[in-house]
């Protein structure tokens, strides 16, 4: 049964430095002196120098005032429960939210508070994680403060063999908001990449916690590149960012939030219409869904083929060069 206390998350945010931003972001003009902060978060005054410390270590420009204190030069691009939610009124993720200035996997998060029964709709954010990874155990970079790196926990009733759907219209979201806040036009590769110019700048990890016959919660996690205007040297030719691809800088704040939109708002007709508006939908935008020669590498084996199509579990379907139509439950997909 879901629980309205959640596990011990060593490392969540005190909600007093969630204030604390608010405060700081609610007032942009006003000079606030350290005592007046103290006094409506509740903490010492020694513990507000503190965290501001904390926050101009994060990007947050907060400018001091000599024996008058403290005042944000420009609200700050934090993804704390109290700049979101006002962002999340009216969808399942605006009550439960989680968030961390550093954590291992904001999936491993969502994982722990779904085996304690954590409702439907619990969102865990991380400015930073230290072991974030993608499919297949890869690791996934997160640079502190300048991606989305965040995992939504759902208790879809569905049977097993349709969570590949979850994926794909997790894919859709995104893409959907990066158009709305860019006007960028991704591409979607199966199962679950976001390129932009051929590059990659979003991954999706979808990990479920499942019987034969009824999925108990799916955990998806999204990493989005944004702020980066540079990528690590052995990523260098593979990824991008929405800054590297458009030359400027994107609210993280404004595009979680519009991704969440999208998302309910696709999980919400997936649940009533079926998988048909999902397939049909991915069909029309990926470039990978049909007739594109790739490469498959799955764990047994690699072969190249053209795609064709999607079976109405969202699983790929290829034809081989000898013609036989192969379909693939998991594998990496790259074009031949």
């Amino acid at each position: 049964m879901p629980r309205s206390t959640p596990p011990l998350l060593p490392g969540l945010t005190d909600r007093r430095i969630d204030a604390l931003l608010a405060l700081l972001a609610e007032n942009p003009m006003l000079v606030l002196s350290g005592a007046r902060i103290a006094r409506e978060i509740g903490v010492s005054r020694s513990t507000v120098w503190r965290w501001v410390e904390k926050l101009r270590a994060l990007g947050v420009r907060v400018r001091g005032h000599t024996g008058s204190g403290y005042r944000i030069e420009q609200v700050p691009d934090v993804l704390v429960p109290r700049l979101l939610r006002p962002l999340l009124r009216g969808t399942s993720f605006e009550k439960r939210i989680y968030h961390f200035f550093k954590v291992g996997s904001t999936n491993d998060v969502a994982l722990t508070l779904g085996q304690a029964g954590e409702p439907h709709g619990a969102l865990i954010i991380a400015e930073e994680q230290t072991a974030g990874r993608g499919r297949a155990g890869r690791r996934w970079v997160s640079e502190k403060s300048l991606g989305i790196h965040a995992t939504v926990l759902l208790r879809p009733p569905i049977p097993p063999a349709q969570a590949p759907l979850i994926t794909l219209l997790a894919g859709l979201a995104v893409r959907e908001a990066i158009a709305e806040q860019t006007g960028l036009a991704a591409d979607l590769r199966w199962p679950n990449d976001v390129l932009i110019g051929g590059r990659k700048l979003c991954g999706i990890l979808t990990e479920m916690h499942a019987e034969p016959d009824r999925i108990h919660f799916v955990a998806v996690g999204i990493g989005i590149n944004v702020n980066q205007t540079a990528m690590p040297d052995e990523l260098g030719a593979q990824a991008t960012s929405l800054r590297m691809a458009s030359g400027r800088w994107t609210s993280r704040l404004e595009l979680l939030a519009k991704l969440l939109v999208w998302l309910e708002r696709y999980y919400n007709r997936f649940l009533a219409e079926g998988p048909r508006p999902i397939l049909e939908r991915f069909a029309a935008v990926s470039s990978y869904a049909e007739g594109k020669r790739v490469r498959i590498v799955t764990a047994s084996e690699s072969f190249t083929g053209i795609t064709a199509g999607l079976e109405p579990n969202g699983v790929l379907r290829v034809q081989r060069e000898d013609g036989h139509i192969e379909t693939v439950l998991a594998g990496d997909v790259t074009e031949a």
